[in-house]
C-alpha cells in the first residue's frame, strides 16, 4: 500500500483560468455570433424579402386604386375609392399593416425557435450572463430591419407617388413626408424588436405570435367596440400601433399623439417588455 501510494503524484494546484483576450465572451462577438444566425437560416431571408415585397407591392397597389388605373371591386373605375380622403403618403404606405405581421412573427421566431430545439441552452452556456444573449438578438435584429425596411418605404413611396401621377402625388420634401417615410420603416424594425420581447417573455411560438397580432390588429379594433368614445378616444393612442401610426402619418388626428409623443410611447413599450424578458431570462431556467 505505501509503494502504491508513494506511485501516485501528488494533486498541485488547479490550473489558472485562461485570461486570454482572444477567449473572452463580449457583447461584440455575441452579436457576431447572433448575426451569423440570422443570415444562415433561410426563413429569415424568405420572411424579410417577403415584406419588402408585399410592402411595395401594396403601396403600388393601393396608388393604383386612388389613381383611378384599377377598377374597383364594385365595379366603378377608381377615382380614389376607399382611398378618396387619404393623404398620399399612407396610400403609397398601405403595405405597412401588413408588413408589420410578418416583422413582428419574425422578431418571435427568431428567439422562440431557440428555445423549441434546446439551442438556447447551448447559447446561454456559452454566455453564463445571458442578457448579452439578447442585446445582441436586437441589435443584429433591429440593425438588419432599419436597413431593409427603411429602403422598402421609400421605394413603396417613390413607386407610389409614380403611379399618383403629378395631381394627386407629393414628394419627400413636403412638411411631415419624410419624417413619415423613414418613421414607417423604422416602425416595422421596432415590431421586430417587440416580437423578440414577446418570444422571449413567453418562450412558446404559438402564444407569442397570438400576443403580437392581436396587439397590433385585434385589440385596436376591439377597444373601438367595447369601449365608450371618450375612453377609447383616451386610450387607443397609447396603444403600440396607435403610438406608431402618430409618427408614421403625415396628417395629425385627434385620436392620435403627436409624433413625438407616438415614438415616446412606441419606445417605451418596447423599453417596458425588454425589461420583462431581461427579468425572466435572467431568473428562468432555459
Amino acid at each position: 500500500m505505501a509503494v502504491i501510494a508513494e506511485s501516485v503524484p501528488k494533486a498541485g494546484p488547479l490550473a489558472p483560468v485562461s485570461k486570454d483576450p482572444a477567449l473572452a465572451v463580449t457583447q461584440a462577438r455575441v452579436i457576431r455570433s447572433e448575426w451569423i444566425k440570422l443570415r444562415s437560416v433561410r426563413s429569415w431571408w424568405i420572411m424579410a424579402l417577403s415584406a419588402f415585397v408585399l410592402l411595395i407591392a401594396f403601396g403600388a397597389l393601393a396608388a393604383s386604386v386612388a389613381s383611378g388605373a384599377v377598377a374597383r371591386p364594385n365595379g366603378g373605375n377608381g377615382g380614389g375609392g376607399p382611398f378618396a380622403s387619404t393623404d398620399p403618403t399612407s396610400i403609397s404606405l398601405a403595405g405597412v399593416t401588413l408588413a408589420q405581421l410578418i416583422v413582428g412573427v419574425l422578431g418571435v421566431l427568431f428567439i422562440s425557435n431557440e428555445y423549441a430545439n434546446g439551442m438556447i441552452r447551448a447559447s446561454f452556456a456559452a454566455v453564463p450572463k445571458r442578457l448579452p444573449v439578447l442585446w445582441a438578438k436586437v441589435i443584429v435584429l433591429a440593425g438588419s430591419l432599419v436597413v431593409v425596411m427603411v429602403i422598402a418605404t421609400v421605394v413603396a413611396f417613390l413607386l407610389g407617388q409614380g403611379i399618383l401621377g403629378p395631381d394627386k402625388s407629393t414628394t419627400l420634401g413636403a412638411e411631415n413626408v419624410l419624417r413619415a417615410v423613414i418613421g414607417a420603416g423604422l416602425y416595422l424594425a421596432g415590431i421586430g424588436v417587440f416580437g423578440v420581447a414577446v418570444g422571449a417573455l413567453m418562450r412558446n411560438t404559438a402564444g407569442a405570435i397570438s400576443i403580437v397580432v392581436a396587439a397590433l390588429l385585434i385589440i385596436p379594433g376591439l377597444a373601438r367596440l367595447v369601449l365608450p368614445d371618450d375612453w377609447n378616444t383616451t386610450l387607443s393612442k397609447y396603444l403600440p400601433s396607435n403610438a406608431g401610426a402618430a409618427f408614421t402619418s403625415v396628417i395629425g388626428s385627434d385620436t392620435l399623439l403627436t409624433a413625438w409623443g407616438g415614438a415616446l410611447v412606441f419606445g417605451g413599450w418596447l423599453v417596458l417588455l425588454l425589461a420583462g424578458a431581461a427579468v425572466l431570462i435572467r431568473r428562468r431556467d432555459a
